[in-house]
């Protein structure tokens, strides 16, 4: 079930990018730690690939030991919540056409305060971050919801990163972040 709802929602992503904006396809698919730029960014991606890769061993190695005894009800919850997830990036995609994988200012971005962007200031992360934790109980694994701390961790300390770089480069940010005070959780973070 898990990777029917994977494939199925990244595909019509996919589809809908290939057909409406291939230019922000083209910038998603170049992705990972050798991709960026900084390399403090290297570095984050680099555990963030691990940890993601280790979440889905675990996962895997809990499910045929037995580990857990994840319910039924908890498996469809975090497929549930791994389509709503992918539901937000999509949002995302539609709202901004400037969401590359790798952190960076293009020079004819401009800041986006509409649709997800007006609850949070990364909503991609947000989403990301929701299929993160639903992947685990998705997949029948209480244990690799160990490596979403860790992942969660690096996730913040990017996007961190990523702040102070659109506040010193993309004309704006800064009314944005003061306007939009929420950085992944509204009223929460």
């Amino acid at each position: 079930m898990y990777l029917a709802v994977f494939f199925a929602s990244s595909g019509v992503i996919t589809l809908y990018l290939t057909k409406n904006d291939p230019a922000l396809l083209a910038r998603r698919i170049s992705a990972g730690p050798r991709a960026e730029k900084e390399k403090t960014q290297k570095i984050i991606m680099f555990f963030v690939t691990i940890a993601f890769g280790g979440m889905f061993i675990v996962s895997a190695l809990d499910y045929r030991f037995m580990w857990s005894d994840v319910p039924l009800y908890a498996v469809i919850a975090g497929d549930i919540l791994v389509a709503v997830g992918f539901f937000i990036v999509f949002l995302v995609y539609k709202e901004n056409t400037f969401t590359s994988a790798t952190i960076e200012v293009d020079k004819e971005q401009k800041v986006i305060s509409t649709g997800p962007y007006a609850l949070v200031r990364h909503p991609m992360y947000s989403g990301g971050l929701l299929m993160l934790l639903a992947t685990p109980p998705a997949l029948g694994s209480w244990w690799g919801l160990l490596s979403f701390m860790p992942t969660a961790l690096l996730i913040v300390r990017r996007l961190l990163d990523e702040e102070k770089l659109l506040a010193k480069n993309l004309s704006g940010y800064i009314e944005y972040q003061q306007k939009v005070r929420s950085r992944l959780i509204p009223g929460i973070f």
